[in-house]
Parts: C-alpha cells; structure tokens; sequence
C-alpha cells in the first residue's frame, strides 16, 4: 500500500507558541475522504498552510508520495505537484462568467490572452465535464458574482478540480450554506471521488456535515494542541473519553 502523505514530528511555532506539537499523520493513497476536526486553535489550518508550503515548520517532514518532501518545495511548486488548497471564503472572479472562471484556473498563461483564446476543444470537455459534476454546467453563462454563495463554493471546487488534483485541501467548505446546500456539497464530494483518483482532506466544524460524510466509511482524525488527539471512524472518535473531554464535551457535537 503506497502512502500519499506522510507527516512526521511536525512542530510550527509562532513567537513560542506551539501552533503544532510534534504532529504524525499518515494517509494512504486509497483513502478518498479524510475528515479534520477539533476545537479551534488545534493546528488545523496550520497544518494546512505547512503542507501548502505557506508556513515553514521548526522540524519535521512532510513526504507526499513516499518520497517527495513537500518542505523543500515553495508554494508554486507544491501546487505543480498536485496539493492544491480552498480556503474557507469562496474566491472567483466576479465579473466573469462561469465558464471564464474555469479557463482562468485551467492553467492557461495570461490573463488577457486567456479570454480571448478561451479554451481548446478537449479544454473545454474538461471543463464541461467538471461544471456538470458540480451542478454548475446550466449556469456556465453566468457571472460569478451572481451566484449565491453556495454556488461559488462549489464554483471554486470546480476551479480547483479541472486542474486535477492529487490532493485537495477543503477549509471548512460548508461555512455560511444553507442546510440544502450543505446536503448537496456532501453528495458532491461523494461524486467527486468516485470520478476522480485524487484525494481530499478536509477541515469541518460543522459535526452534522462530518457525520454525514464519515459513515460513508471515512476516516477522521481529531487534533487537540497541536497534535493528533485521536483517529478512527466517527463511532471510534466519539466515545473516545479524551475527544469527549477535549472537545465533544463542550457542546460541539451531539451523538
């Protein structure tokens, strides 16, 4: 079994504070869906930013396919490897359409000449394909800013996607929807692994969402100070006395 992400020893400080603490997590290539939770503060998107090169730790290792060390990469570069992030707000082009949204992020050099070519026939296959996927193929036409803001979530995810990702980081990608799009973006993530071989890591708060994607069989882990506190499935993770203790048990999650 090949190992997509090896995580050794992490430790990141900021002005002496531990934002990570000797962090270890491994994530094998056969795994679609890894779940991030934990009390705010606990080193999740610290995490995120280190493997994205954004923040350099005090020590550690971050090995991408076995053998690749993600930290002597920059963020260019990591991206050209296939680990590519979403933040939390949604980011597009507003006075874009849809589709100019896709060429945009499809990896076309220059922004003028992007447009004005828009995209070959096989790109624009792609891009269809990815649109549908999403829900967005009807809405190709329409400007970004003018989809609601569960809309230019998934927009995003799209934009990310076509550039067919190795592994793709979400940063709580439910923030701010309703509970139908909430609903809709866990069926989503559903198809997007079944149709693509990548794997996504996503950070969540929101425990109903987690729930929801977690007894399809996806594991969760479940940081606390900095470190890996405990992982497993959700059953696993929430009678574990320590979560209950440092996180569950302060009214985040009901069972």
């Amino acid at each position: 079994m090949r190992t997509l992400l090896y995580v050794d020893g992490l430790t990141v400080s900021f002005d002496g504070f531990l934002a990570l603490r000797n962090l270890n997590l491994i994530l094998d290539d056969h795994e679609r869906i890894r779940l991030l939770i934990g009390p705010n503060g606990a080193g999740k998107s610290t995490l995120f930013d280190v493997l994205t090169g954004h923040v350099p730790p005090v020590s550690g290792r971050v090995l991408f396919l076995d053998h690749v060390d993600l930290l002597g990469l920059r963020e260019h570069e990591i991206a050209n490897r296939g680990v590519i992030r979403k933040f939390q707000t949604p980011s597009v082009f507003p006075h874009h359409t849809v589709f100019e949204n896709m060429v945009l992020s499809s990896g076309r050099k220059g922004f003028l000449s992007t447009i004005a070519s828009r995209a070959a026939a096989v790109e624009q296959d792609r891009i269809a394909e990815v649109l549908e996927q999403v829900g967005l193929l009807e809405h190709a036409g329409k400007l970004g800013g003018a989809l609601s803001h569960g809309q230019q979530q998934w927009l995003e995810m799209a934009m990310l996607l076509v550039q067919s990702p190795t592994l793709l980081l979400l940063d709580e990608p439910v923030a701010g929807m309703t509970r139908a799009e909430k609903e809709k973006t866990a069926a989503l993530l559903e198809t997007i692994v079944q149709r693509s071989t990548g794997t996504i890591m996503l950070i969540e708060h929101d425990m109903e969402f987690v729930r929801q994607i977690a007894r399809r069989g996806h594991r969760v882990s479940v940081l606390h100070e900095g470190a890996i506190l405990s992982e497993g499935s959700i059953d696993q993770v929430q009678s574990d006395p320590r979560v209950i203790e440092a996180y569950l048990g302060r009214g985040a999650v009901r069972a």
